[in-house]
């Protein structure tokens, strides 16, 4: 049986026991979405972000790119970003990174010429390097570096959200949504939480808005 099949098969047995032990599960979820979570988790197939916290279809809003990051070029993440706090009025919003994601493994070494793609997209996470190269090159090993720069990005992720007009405005608004840092361990299947900035965390006034703008 081919990959595909398989899933198609599994697909009609998940429907199935969803219908079984609900009868009215599909009717209802159909309905309306009202997640309390915007989740942006990291593409790598061994983080499946609801089944890692055993979230129900429903419960959280996700987006997930190489290395979950939140750029603020990239259209794609700030429409979710915006979608999920100005429309859907979310009130956490996650980052989870992973100890040895391959992105992050990746972005300490050199450019590789034939994915010129990857290359911009993984600039970014260059970028925190630069910014903690003496910590990162004070570890004594290649798994340590990439561990520590997992948090390192996360963090930084955090710190983005926070600096972007769409998050100043809600926290001013609303007073939501909180921040959160998390990274999952392959090894073990546990969340550790990095940083948590709640509405109105003090962040550098260079990355404030106006009063106008925000």
């Amino acid at each position: 049986m081919k990959t595909f099949e398989k899933l198609l098969l599994e697909n009609k047995a998940w429907a199935q026991d969803k219908v079984t032990a609900d009868p009215n599960f599909f009717e209802r979820l159909a309905d309306v979405q009202k997640p309390d979570v915007l989740w942006i988790g990291c593409s790598d197939s061994r983080v499946p972000s609801e089944i890692i916290v055993n979230a129900e279809p429903g419960e959280m809003f996700v987006h997930r790119n190489i290395a979950n990051q939140l750029i603020m070029t990239d259209f794609n993440s700030l429409s979710v970003l915006q979608y999920a706090v100005d429309v859907l009025k979310v009130s956490h919003v996650i980052v989870c990174g992973h100890y040895n994601c391959g992105g992050i493994r990746a972005a300490l070494k050199k450019q590789n010429p034939s994915l010129l793609m990857v290359n911009k997209w993984l600039k970014h996470i260059k970028d925190v390097y630069r910014l903690h190269h003496q910590e990162l090159e004070s570890l004594s090993s290649e798994d340590d570096r990439v561990h520590r720069l997992v948090e390192l990005n996360v963090i930084e992720q955090i710190y983005n959200l926070a600096h972007t007009s769409i998050i100043q405005a809600a926290w001013k608004r609303e007073q939501r949504p909180t921040l959160h840092g998390w990274v999952y361990g392959l090894n073990d299947g546990i969340i550790k939480e990095l940083i948590n900035l709640p509405p109105g965390s003090e962040i550098n006034p260079i990355y404030q808005y106006t009063e106008e703008s925000a």
